[in-house]
């Protein structure tokens, strides 16, 4: 199964001290599963289900693609005031 790297921003790169993740996944991937497996780490269960996810400079789905070569990120929720 290809690994998945993840670069983590703000809060969530706090959580898992440390900016980046490796997570295998299945070769057919999409951000959904990729969110699974992110609320399935310690301490980012709370936010994995509202995470931002970008995939190449782009906001994503759960049911985008992904692909190992892909630059992935994840963000937490933003609110504004």
């Amino acid at each position: 199964m290809p690994i998945y790297r993840v670069r983590l921003f703000a809060t969530l790169r706090d959580l898992a001290g440390r900016e980046a993740l490796d997570l295998t996944l299945p070769a057919d991937a999409t951000v959904g599963q990729l969110r699974a497996a992110l609320a399935a780490l310690p301490g980012l269960q709370p936010y994995a289900e509202s995470a931002v996810i970008a995939v190449n400079h782009a906001f994503t789905t759960d049911d985008t693609p992904l692909t190992p070569n892909d630059e992935i990120a994840a963000f937490p929720p933003v609110s504004g005031g």
